[in-house]
């Protein structure tokens, strides 16, 4: 038996290929899982650069200099060494831009397991966590789709908005969002709207995108980059989730002291993002902070113990639903190469915010 994978060169994010890898025999404890469906979105982009800095290239091994993008999505398990888990169940989690994944089941309960394989113990056991779907709390399988295309950027923005709160959003009246046509925006926007209500939310996006960002409803004012200069200097926490170092800039710069804390987190503008991932030096304001959201969550779950915490983020996610229904058109595309031809569109900027895109391989 063979599996495909699709093999991007870490210094050359344009350069991926389809391959076809042998299976081997599964191992004494694990399972074999069949990718069903995963979601290609801006996440992703994220994942590939800064993949080596925060080892998601490690997750997935491939031939030197290149790599396996991470992707969240549903499989079934179609072999199992492992006792407690049958062929036939479905879970949802990381999975491999690929058709197969062998995993090692570990701490294993009726809601999950995580995978014990030596080389994913390193990282973050957020990302090592898999969900079983016949008792998750967050699983509705006419939802399964928005999950897959929300549910990760979501999550990010939930644990953004509980770390805001827990702040006290360090004494700020509005929080200003880059990028806010993004996913992970739009749920940070989602969770403040619903437990911050006493903070404007402002999105930041290019001017192609003011009308979609105004259409969901998740923001008080939707400004484009060009008018930063129009928002009033109030007391402001600024989430930038493009990556982009001018823009960053202009931030800092239009809001000086009057800028609370400057939080970074994502790369949606890639060709751009010079200094903005990093500390971007000699700003004036507070220093930009780099949000590593699976530090958070594990706090998080320590705090709330992980029932609670997961009623507490479903109750979030189940709102942030109904806030969107309808916002983005899911298109759907079979075959695995569709996710490689995907994954390079958004590389180069081809990424239309009013469509959702999931591959079935």
């Amino acid at each position: 038996m063979t599996l495909s994978q699709v093999h991007v060169r870490k210094t050359d994010l344009t350069d991926a290929e389809l391959v076809e890898v042998p299976t081997g025999e599964l191992a004494e404890g694990a399972v074999r899982l069949r990718i069903e469906s995963f979601s290609v979105t801006a996440n992703n982009i994220t994942y590939a650069v800064v993949g080596d800095g925060f080892r998601y290239w490690d997750f997935f091994p491939a031939p030197e200099g290149l790599g396996i993008v991470p992707m969240w999505g549903h499989a079934q398990v179609i072999e199992s060494k492992c006792p407690e888990i049958a062929v036939g169940e479905r879970v949802y989690g990381y999975l491999p831009m690929a058709t197969h994944l062998d995993v090692v089941p570990g701490k294993i309960n009726p809601g999950g397991f995580s995978d014990m394989t030596d080389y994913r113990q390193p990282m973050s056991p957020v990302y090592n966590s898999y969900t079983r779907l016949a008792a998750d709390p967050e699983h509705d399988p006419a939802r399964e789709n928005e999950r897959m295309i929300y549910g990760p950027l979501f999550k990010t923005g939930f644990i953004i908005d509980y770390f805001m709160r827990s702040e006290g959003w360090f004494g700020a009246k509005q929080v200003v969002l880059t990028s806010a046509s993004s996913k992970t925006a739009m749920g940070l926007a989602s969770c403040a709207k619903q437990a911050s209500p006493g903070i404007k939310r402002i999105g930041l996006t290019s001017p192609g995108n003011v009308e979609f960002v105004r259409s969901t409803g998740l923001y008080d004012e939707v400004v484009a980059y060009d008018d930063l200069g129009t928002i009033a200097g109030e007391p402001t926490v600024s989430v930038d989730f493009a990556g982009n170092a001018k823009l960053l800039a202009s931030i800092h710069q239009h809001f000086g002291e009057a800028l609370k804390y400057s939080c970074l987190v994502g790369a949606t503008h890639i060709e751009e993002r010079g200094a903005g991932m990093g500390g971007a030096a000699g700003l004036p304001g507070p220093k930009p902070t780099l949000f590593f959201a699976p530090d958070h969550f594990v706090s998080f779950f320590k705090e709330h113990g992980p029932v609670e915490g997961g009623k507490l983020a479903a109750a979030a996610w189940h709102g942030f639903l109904n806030s969107v229904e309808g916002a983005v058109e899911i298109v759907t595309h079979k075959g695995l190469d569709a996710a490689r031809t995907t994954f390079l569109e958004m590389v180069g900027g081809s990424v239309d915010p009013a469509k959702g895109i999931v591959i079935e391989p």
